[in-house]
């Protein structure tokens, strides 16, 4: 049968209405099946927010998400703090950071180019012959990262990583009055390098770390907001800063939530790939769903519940082990005022504080799933004290 245009085009409206009342879930399920990133995290992946400097992951944070909330604030070191169910019991905290690597500028020599250190935990490596973008008062400034050329070079010296201080960003000024009218000391730069989809829903982006935890815990608000008459809990997705340089935007964050219950989210190795020895690093992989860690620094009953929920929704999921505080915000807020029950779900990632790393874009989905499952799944005085 052959429709009439009038036919056609009164389909395509009326299934249009139907994709608007669409819960959030299934809007992203039907982006993801034509690996179509969501658009909340690519905002975030173009963000760029050095630790300390979070403006515009905070700009996107807040469109994306306070809407949802029933409260939403933010505080002193920049954390967002969004709230759903606020007199519900118990008090479940997410946390994600949402700063990530980046160079701040320290010094402009005679002829006008810059020198930098590191923000958060660079490989030295990989900095040399980058494009970059200073962030400054006056709106964005390119430039790459500069050194000598192998060619200038004796045996010795090619075989060395140079130092932060043999390291300089060149921004095409020819004095350092001319670059100084154009940037100043303290301001930050990120590499140049934005989100894209290199196969189905393996992408690659320049700070995956960890923006997917930032969006995460932000989706799961926004996805929770529309079915709050199932929520016993109240939920506070908070939006952390300053993670990269010591989980500082989480140590009082923990403190003004003051939950029962939290939960971070960060990236974790994923170990399948060439050089990787899996018996110093465990085994997990992309596209294997997220990694449920178990360790001194996550309360037993947490994990407990994040395994149970995991296999109610048959999501796929892995495993880490870690004997000590781990590198993330679970270990500030498992510290949080007298203790505070903490799971950790990390989302699996190569080529981690590299300007290019690689995730599943379905790894992702999967954690919020599971912690708007998570967040349903607690009942009245449920505290996971053991």
């Amino acid at each position: 049968m052959i429709a009439s245009r009038e036919g056609t085009e009164g389909k395509e409206k009326f299934m249009a209405k139907i994709r608007l009342c669409e819960p959030a879930a299934f809007r992203e399920i039907r982006r993801m099946s034509k690996h179509e990133a969501p658009a909340f995290l690519v905002d975030l992946l173009h963000a760029r927010s050095p630790s300390g400097y979070e403006f515009e992951a905070q700009e996107v944070f807040d469109r994306h998400v306070k809407a949802s909330a029933d409260t939403y604030a933010k505080d002193a070191l920049g954390n967002r703090l969004a709230t759903l169910n606020p007199d519900g019991d118990p008090v479940l905290m997410f946390a994600g950071h949402m700063d990530e690597l980046g160079l701040i500028i320290t010094f402009v020599n005679k002829d006008g180019y810059i020198y930098f250190d590191t923000i958060g935990g660079h490989d030295r490596i990989m900095i040399p012959g980058r494009r970059v973008i200073i962030r400054t008062a006056n709106g964005p400034v390119k430039g790459v990262t500069g050194k000598r050329a192998i060619h200038l070079m004796d045996e010795h010296d090619r075989k060395k990583v140079p130092e932060i201080h043999e390291i300089w960003i060149d921004i095409g000024a020819s004095s350092k009055k001319e670059a100084l009218e154009r940037v100043a000391i303290g301001d930050v730069a990120t590499y140049d390098h934005d989100f894209e989809l290199i196969h189905g829903t393996i992408g690659t982006a320049r700070a995956f770390d960890n923006k997917v935890g930032a969006y995460v815990v932000g989706e799961a608000i926004v996805r929770l907001a529309e079915q709050k008459k199932k929520l016993h809990a109240c939920v506070t997705s908070v939006a952390t800063t300053q993670e990269e340089i010591g989980v500082r935007g989480a140590t009082t964050a923990v403190y003004s939530v003051n939950p029962h219950i939290a939960i971070a989210v960060d990236v974790g190795h994923a170990t399948d790939h060439p050089d990787c020895d899996n018996r110093k690093y465990g085994e997990t992989k992309l596209g294997g769903g997220p990694i449920l860690c178990r360790g001194a620094n996550v309360n037993p009953k947490v994990f407990a519940q994040l395994l149970h929920c995991a296999k109610k929704l048959k999501i796929p999921h892995q495993f880490e082990a870690d004997p000590r505080p781990t590198g993330t915000d679970a270990r500030a807020l498992q510290m949080g005022r007298a203790g505070v029950a903490t799971g950790l779900v990390s989302i699996p990632l190569r080529y981690m504080h590299t300007p290019s790393e690689v995730v599943d874009l379905q790894d992702v989905e999967n954690c919020v799933r599971l912690f708007v499952e998570f967040a349903l799944s607690l009942k009245k005085g449920e505290y996971a004290h053991w």
